[in-house]
């Protein structure tokens, strides 16, 4: 008799949720990729290089200090395929109408401010009761799983239409996506962004402590102290 148990494992997902507001917990856009990224590059830099210092006692001094957590920047490309929705076409009616047509503009408008906010700001600038001034872009978390939940600027979005339908819709696709990491330096303490930031610098340094725990025995009487 099946019990429902199986020994395969149940693979999470990466995913790109992107909200309107930094602050208005409204119901966001997520964009799940279709197929994980089978790579995923990071790197990270030092916020401001350290000025030089002729006096030889404040640069030691100075030699660690920060004026915050490193700029760390994320590359990733993924996979974007309709062939499994158009072979089910009463499943997915929008894969045949349009394609990876929805998805495409999904990522791509991560990097433009909504249109509906230029409107109005437009039409207040237009009546002298408002200046048109800049827009925000959508606040984006990359999931990456549930360690990494971070909020993320989308620096450069770069895409190849491998494949077209009959109307000319892509339906095969490879999208490259830059994204640099907003930290808590970049974000205010009550957005959405800065919560999901510090959760996830807490991991991080958990995760730092137990390689401690899991190493300590074999570097005691190595250290010079």
């Amino acid at each position: 008799m099946p019990t429902g148990f199986t020994r395969s494992p149940k693979f999470l997902k990466g995913a790109l949720v992107a909200y309107e507001s930094q602050f208005i917990a409204a119901v966001p856009n997520i964009i799940v990729f279709q197929y994980n990224p089978e790579q995923l590059s990071r790197s990270l830099s030092h916020r401001v290089e350290i000025a030089e210092v002729k006096d030889v006692g404040k640069a030691r001094s100075e030699t660690y200090r920060t004026s915050g957590p490193p700029v760390e920047t994320i590359d990733i490309t993924v996979t974007i395929d309709a062939a499994d929705q158009l072979a089910e076409p009463q499943l997915h009616p929008f894969a045949v109408a349009r394609g990876i047509h929805p998805v495409l503009a999904a990522l791509e408008l991560l990097m433009y401010p909504p249109a509906d906010q230029f409107i109005q700001l437009s039409a207040l600038a237009a009546a002298g009761s408002a200046q048109l001034s800049s827009i925000d872009v959508p606040l984006v978390l990359f999931v990456w799983g549930p360690s990494r939940v971070l909020p993320v600027r989308l620096t450069s979005f770069s895409v190849t239409e491998q494949a077209f339908d009959q109307q000319l819709n892509p339906i095969r696709g490879e999208v490259r996506l830059g994204m640099k990491v907003m930290s808590y330096v970049d974000l205010k303490a009550d957005s959405i962004g800065y919560g999901a930031y510090m959760a996830t610098q807490t991991q991080k340094e958990i995760m730092a402590r137990l390689n401690i725990a899991n190493n300590v025995e074999q570097i005691i009487g190595m250290l010079p102290i």
